[in-house]
């Protein structure tokens, strides 16, 4: 289910958890993507692992953000109840320089880990062979 309304301290500690330049960036790459993981994050956005976590957390406690761990991986995405709500608030900023430059970067990795996996399958299956 998705929620279209809040009530006012709800909608208070989201406003607060998107009053930050640093979040609304962090937010814009995890909806853009479906979920990130904080090394990519940090990446990205040249954030240092202490603040991106501290942002991460202060959305994840804002009732924004899930979690999914997967190995020592954690991955970050919205709040299935959140989406819509999360989707309006980011388009008002949609099209911004830093917001695309930051979904750019991440195109350019993840397009650079799809040659690396590639790599990788063709070297175990050249091994394989011999």
């Amino acid at each position: 289910m998705r929620i279209k309304k809040v009530n006012l301290p709800t909608g208070s500690q989201l406003y607060k958890a998107l009053s930050e330049e640093a979040r609304l960036r962090i937010l814009h790459l995890i909806f853009r993507n479906g979920e990130m993981c904080i090394s990519d994050l940090e990446i990205i956005l040249d954030f240092t692992q202490t603040k991106t976590s501290r942002h991460l957390n202060y959305m994840k406690q804002a009732g924004l953000l899930t979690t999914r761990k997967h190995d020592q991986w954690v991955f970050y995405s919205i709040k299935e109840a959140m989406q819509d709500i999360v989707g309006t608030l980011l388009s008002i900023v949609e099209g911004d320089m830093l917001l695309d430059k930051d979904q750019e970067i991440f195109q350019i990795m993840y397009s650079n880990r799809e040659l690396a996996i590639y790599k990788a399958q063709h070297l175990r299956s050249r091994y394989a062979l011999q």
